[in-house]
C-alpha cells in the first residue's frame, strides 16, 4: 500500500486524535476500569485500510501516559495492530466489532493480570465490558450515518460503503 502525503497527514489526525480522546478520559481509560472512549476509532479499519497507521501510533502515545509506560505501549499497539488488520479485512461491521473485543480482552487483560496481579478472568471482563460498551456505541453511529455520504467523505471511505448490518 502507497501512502500519499495527504494519507499520512490524515493518519497523524487519527494518531492525534486517538490520543486526545484517551488523556481527555484518563481517570476511566487506563489500569483497571479500560472505559477507552478512543477504542471506538478502531471501526476507521473497516471503512479504509491505512487507518491502522494511525490508530496504532495514536494508541503507542496515549499507553505512554499510562502508568505502566512502554509495556502498555507494546501490548497496546499488538492489540489495536492485530485488531486493526483483522477489521480490515471483514465485511460485515456488526461481526467485525467482536474482534476488538476479544483480541483487547485477551491482550491487555494478560498485561494487567501480569504487571498489576490482578485476576486473570476479572481482567478479561474488565476490559470486554469497557471495549464492548464502546464499540457497540460506535457500531451505532456508524448505523445511523450510514446513509449519510457526507459521512464517508469526512472518514475517507475507500471501502465497505454499502456494509452489511
Amino acid at each position: 500500500m502507497k501512502l500519499r502525503a495527504e494519507d499520512i497527514a490524515y493518519n497523524g489526525v487519527i494518531a492525534a486524535l486517538y490520543v486526545a480522546l484517551t488523556l481527555i478520559t484518563y481517570p476511566i481509560s487506563f489500569l483497571g476500569i479500560q472505559f477507552r472512549v478512543s477504542e471506538l476509532l478502531i471501526l476507521l479499519c473497516f471503512f479504509r485500510r491505512d487507518n491502522i497507521l494511525g490508530l496504532t501510533i495514536g494508541c503507542i502515545i496515549a499507553n505512554l501516559f499510562s502508568a505502566i509506560g512502554p509495556i502498555d505501549a507494546l501490548f497496546g499497539a499488538i492489540a489495536t495492530l492485530l485488531s486493526g488488520l483483522a477489521i480490515s479485512f471483514m465485511k460485515q461491521l456488526g461481526l467485525a466489532i467482536l474482534i476488538p473485543i476479544v483480541v483487547n480482552s485477551f491482550v491487555v487483560g494478560f498485561e494487567l493480570n501480569w504487571i498489576l496481579k490482578e485476576p486473570f478472568w476479572i481482567s478479561v471482563g474488565l476490559v470486554a465490558i469497557g471495549e464492548a460498551v464502546v464499540l457497540i456505541v460506535g457500531y451505532v453511529f456508524c448505523l445511523i450515518f450510514k446513509k449519510k455520504s457526507r459521512f464517508y467523505s469526512i472518514i475517507r471511505a475507500n471501502r465497505n460503503l454499502d456494509f452489511k448490518w
